[in-house]
């Protein structure tokens, strides 16, 4: 990317980079998830090398093409400080290829701890600092400001755990509040209100899995993207996507990992499979190409 061009992204918002990043490069957000199994079906070992291997095999194949590379932290972590150094690697190739990074971390705390994570992730002066994260709002959303501010003072992104795709999630988020409102609802309003009424799309977003089905929570007002996991090998097609989102389909942002993954290590492969990917994802949410 050219300087001016890197000069013209840094003074849009999140929201607004993520909006223009599907309009040119298509609504498809893939995973970078090395976890043991598909290190093993790469022909990889579950070491170092194995996991440099795999992650810039997968940001070769898909940075310069696809609009959301969303690595998931843990799988570096486990390494220690030499799969963070991987991590941080995988982050610049992806951004330096045009890709928006997603850091999939889903940190959730309060006061000081909650603003080093912001400032871990979001805070351009830090080796990690990625376009947006995701984050658990169950020790309330208000112990997200600390995050959330510092996204907003960077023009970076957060999006709020609210319907997951495991089974387990259900008992907690659509359980109802004395007004009547399930947990769910309560922290789509609370992301409606910090989105207002932003330009092309708020900067806050909301993750919500395709596997949910018709829970009948409105999505209407968010004014955010809708990441929508649970896609490929978690059971979710495109087509189920009308079924969980209605009227909203123009914020979601469906997200696949193995479904792509599992055709490396050839870079070929990668590519096809998420073009495929693509195309299916375009049609369900009738975006043009």
């Amino acid at each position: 990317m050219s300087e001016t061009g890197e000069a013209a992204m840094a003074d849009m918002t999140f929201g607004a980079r993520l909006r223009r990043a599907t309009d040119r490069r298509g609504p498809l957000c893939v995973g970078i998830d090395p976890h043991t199994q598909l290190l093993s079906a790469w022909g990889l070992d579950a070491d170092v090398a194995g996991l440099e291997r795999f992650s810039r095999t997968a940001v070769e194949a898909l940075a310069d093409r696809v609009a959301v590379l969303k690595p998931q932290s843990a799988f570096f972590e486990r390494l220690g400080s030499r799969g963070i150094a991987v991590l941080e690697k995988v982050v610049s190739e992806a951004r330096q290829a045009g890709a928006l990074v997603l850091l999939d971390v889903k940190r959730g705390d309060i006061g000081s701890t909650m603003q080093a994570y912001a400032h871990a992730y979001l805070d351009p002066v830090s080796p990690l600092a990625v376009d947006a994260v995701t984050a658990s709002p169950y020790a309330g959303f208000g112990a997200l400001r600390p995050m959330i501010d510092t996204a907003m003072a960077h023009r970076r992104g957060v999006f709020v755990l609210t319907l997951t795709s495991n089974p387990e999630g259900a008992s907690v988020q659509q359980a109802r509040a004395a007004d009547g409102r399930t947990v769910a609802q309560t922290i789509l309003d609370e992301v409606a209100a910090v989105n207002g009424h932003a330009q092309p799309l708020g900067s806050v977003g909301a993750v919500v899995g395709a596997t949910v089905g018709d829970t009948g929570h409105d999505f209407s007002r968010v004014n955010g993207p809708l990441l929508a996991p649970g896609l490929g090998a978690q059971g979710a097609a495109p087509g189920d996507l009308r079924e969980v989102f209605g009227d909203a389909l123009g914020a979601v942002l469906p997200a696949y990992s193995r479904e792509v993954l599992k055709h490396g290590p050839s870079v070929t492969g990668l590519r096809d499979s998420a073009a495929k990917i693509l195309d299916q994802c375009r049609a369900a949410l009738d975006h043009a190409p």
